[in-house]
This record gives C-alpha cells, structure tokens and sequence, in this order.
C-alpha cells in the first residue's frame, strides 16, 4: 500500500517486487497488442467479431500469497461468463501476455512464468518490443510441476501471424513495434 503510483508493486514468492512504469516502448506495444486483439472481445462492442474472451490491461491477479500483475490478461467467456466488479482476480487468466522491459525481464521469464503453469494458464506471450519478438507458448501437462510451457511460435519484425489462442485473426507484428525508439523527449 505504500508503494508509490509510479511504481508497479508485485508480491512473489513472498518477496515484495518493486518495478518502474513501463518506458514508452513497453507501453506502446502493450497498447498496440490490447488494440490488435480487441475484437476478441466480443459481445455488444463487437458482434461481428471472433469474441468469446475478456481482455483485461494490467489486471492485478491473486494466486495464494503471490500477487501479479502481468501486462494483459483474458479469461474465455465459457470459464468467467461476466467480469466481475473486483480489485483484483482470483480466477487464473487462459492467457497472459508479458511485455518484456530490461528491468523486469528476468522474472517475467523465470518466476512469473513458473507461477503462471502452476496456475494453469493455457496460453503465455513474452513480447519484446526492443527486439521485436513475439514468443508464443502453450502449458503442456497434468497437475502442478507436471507442467511444462511448450514453445508453439517465435515470430518477429513485419511477419504476419495467426498466433493461438487468437489464430482466427491475423496479427501483423509491425504495428506493435515503435519505429524510433530515440532518447527521452524534451
């Protein structure tokens, strides 16, 4: 509670985690990625669409005692038929995204995702909008420490994509991608 706004504040393994708001990289891939599968949300805002998902920025997710907040989140209708009104989500998301910044990157990759297979998350991306990458990883497994994440793509710069769990769509890599990641602006 005592961490400030600018400042994103994560409780893993017991260990409080203090992270930096995402540089504009980060937050304009995050953005674009939310923009390109928000046609997945279905319902009165997109009757035409593919729908039959909840795409959440930034939830704030409880498992036990770890506390997450991974860049996006979304849960398919037929497992949380309405969103709830909460603070924070106790249902495990069917898919997670993680931008991926120089200062987080290492436990996104290593205890976050090891947190997010013992949850039972169906679907995890890692995106990295320095090195324009999209990695695509599906949980593979019975119960536990059964679980593995299994490597299903590795896209990246301009390619066209149909990645699960979104491959009705195609995704063009490019627009998540900002072009002139300079110095800080005056």
């Amino acid at each position: 509670m005592q961490v400030p706004d600018t400042k994103i504040a994560e409780i893993i393994d017991g260990e409080l985690i203090v992270s930096p708001r995402p540089a504009s990289p980060h937050a304009a891939t995050a953005g674009a990625v939310f923009t390109d599968l928000a046609g997945f949300g279905g319902g009165a805002r997109n009757p035409g669409g593919p729908g039959g998902w909840w795409i959440v920025f930034e939830p704030e997710l409880h498992s036990g005692d770890d506390v997450l907040v991974p860049d996006l989140a979304a849960w398919r209708h037929e497992r949380m038929p309405r969103i709830p009104n909460v603070a924070a989500f106790t249902l495990a998301p069917d898919w997670i995204c993680e931008v991926i910044s120089p200062s987080t990157g290492r436990v996104d990759r290593s205890r976050k995702t090891r947190i997010y297979a013992r949850e039972g998350v169906g679907h995890l991306w890692l995106v990295d909008p320095l090195l324009r990458t999209l990695e695509v990883y599906r949980l593979d497994g019975g119960a536990g420490d059964e679980r593995r994440w299994v490597v299903v793509g590795t896209h990246g710069g301009d390619e066209r994509v149909r990645p699960e769990p979104f491959a009705d769509a195609e995704i063009a890599l490019e627009r998540w991608w900002v072009v002139d990641v300079g110095g800080p602006s005056s």
